[in-house]
């Protein structure tokens, strides 16, 4: 069993850290072993300096699932970050209601809500990378460096670029479809450690015969 209090994951290494035990706010779920890198800034202020307009008022949420890698400066941009689209301005006025003797109840109202930010099992999120409201990131994807994610992730690819667009598969449909169905990250960490070195090899076949 890991140890759930555990936040450095390296002896001595003060730059990363178990993203679940620096989590405080109710409405960011991260799975075991997700690590999260930062030379710049505290680790275990992920919450602040990397989840951004991520107000209580609007109930989004961001979850995150096992055996992610975070880099440094990655950042995920919640619904309150946007302007409405839907009005003749994009000027937030529900926002500054006292202002404009509005009701405070439709603060909402000031951007369009996308949704959650949900981030699969496995998935590489590479240096400055910023992840927009309502992206899902399937299992298995790499996004590469300083890119900007506006839509969903399919399983197991990569994207890289402003807007982030698919660079290629990381394998065929069949290898895909089989760790799908596996989902070794949700073997017991005994399972895990017995085939380490069939993950690292890439030997579907060894991996599901075990």
């Amino acid at each position: 069993m890991k140890d759930l209090k555990k936040i450095y994951p390296r002896s001595g290494d003060y730059q990363t850290v178990y993203l679940q035990n620096v989590i405080t706010n109710p409405h960011i779920e991260v799975g075991d072993y997700t690590i999260y890198n930062d030379f710049v800034n505290d680790p275990t202020l992920f919450e602040q300096n990397n989840v951004l307009y991520h107000y209580p008022i609007n109930h989004d949420k961001l979850q995150i699932g096992k055996f992610c890698s975070i880099a440094c400066g990655a950042k995920f941009l919640f619904n309150s970050a946007n302007h409405t689209m839907n009005s003749l301005s994009t000027y937030p006025f529900p926002l500054f209601f006292e202002e404009w003797k509005l009701s405070k109840k439709d603060v909402t109202k000031s951007w369009d809500n996308k949704g959650n930010i949900i981030v699969g099992n496995d998935v590489w999120i590479g240096y400055e990378t910023v992840i927009l409201a309502g992206v899902t990131i399937g299992d298995g994807a790499i996004i590469g460096a300083r890119s900007v994610v506006t839509k969903d992730v399919p399983p197991y690819t990569i994207v890289a670029g402003v807007p982030a667009k698919e660079v290629r598969k990381r394998f065929d449909e069949s290898i895909i479809a089989e760790l799908l169905q596996i989902k070794w990250w949700n073997w017991p960490k005994e399972k895990i450690a017995q085939n380490i070195e069939a993950i690292q090899l890439g030997k579907i076949i060894q991996i599901s015969e075990k």
